[in-house]
């Protein structure tokens, strides 16, 4: 009497469970997967020794095999979801490799850059060094070269200065033999001159006596 309770209680839920999803059926856009996953003919055959009819029986059937195909449905998803869980999670353990290694990668590149900087770096202050003394001895030869063509022409100078300085002495020296000369011709023609007067006042005063010894 108990099994045929629970039977019974079982056959409800059933034909709720199938009024459920015949009412689904109607508003859903959705057709329904012929596919069944179980022998919906023994099953049918079963439901009827339990006191249903045909039509009960395979509303009832319909409903678990679309209850279990979605079941199947959503197992199926979820493990193609974990799938690509664990797909994206292999994705991104291979992205956190490949980012090490490139990390790696790039480190060495960043060493093997600044090794080379530092050896250019050290090469360019090498270069500057040697041209700062090649400065040095170039400024030094040239200051020496600067220095000697002074004295040189300080040199050429002084002789340019001693030659004018007798060229000046010379005239000075010919000017005053001149001036002498002069100033000898001058007393000579003053003497001259001096001679003449006196012989020609001696002669006039001759000529005034005889002219006066004449009218007496």
């Amino acid at each position: 009497m108990a099994f045929a309770s629970s039977s019974r209680v079982r056959i409800n839920n059933l034909l709720a469970i199938s009024r459920i999803s015949n009412a689904f059926r109607l508003f859903s856009t959705t057709p329904s997967r012929p596919d069944f996953h179980f022998d919906t003919h023994h099953f049918v055959q079963r439901l009827e020794r339990e006191g249903l009819n045909r039509a009960q029986a395979e509303g009832i059937m319909s409903a678990m095999a679309e209850v279990i195909d979605e079941s199947i449905r959503n197992m199926t998803s979820n493990m193609v979801t974990k799938a690509e869980q664990e797909k994206a999670r292999i994705h991104h353990y291979t992205q956190q490799v490949d980012f090490a290694q490139i990390k790696s990668e790039l480190q060495l590149m960043e060493k093997n850059d600044l090794a080379m900087i530092k050896a250019e770096n050290d090469r360019l202050m090498n270069d500057i060094e040697k041209l700062k003394q090649r400065l040095r001895e170039e400024i030094t030869r040239t200051q020496a070269g600067v220095r000697l063509d002074l004295n040189l022409e300080k040199g050429r100078m002084r002789e340019e200065s001693s030659g004018q300085e007798l060229k000046i002495k010379e005239v000075d020296t010919r000017i005053e033999q001149e001036i002498a000369g002069l100033r000898t011709t001058i007393q000579a023609s003053k003497a001259t001159t001096l001679q003449y007067l006196v012989g020609f006042v001696t002669g006039c005063s001759a000529l005034l006596m005889a002219y006066m010894r004449f009218r007496a």
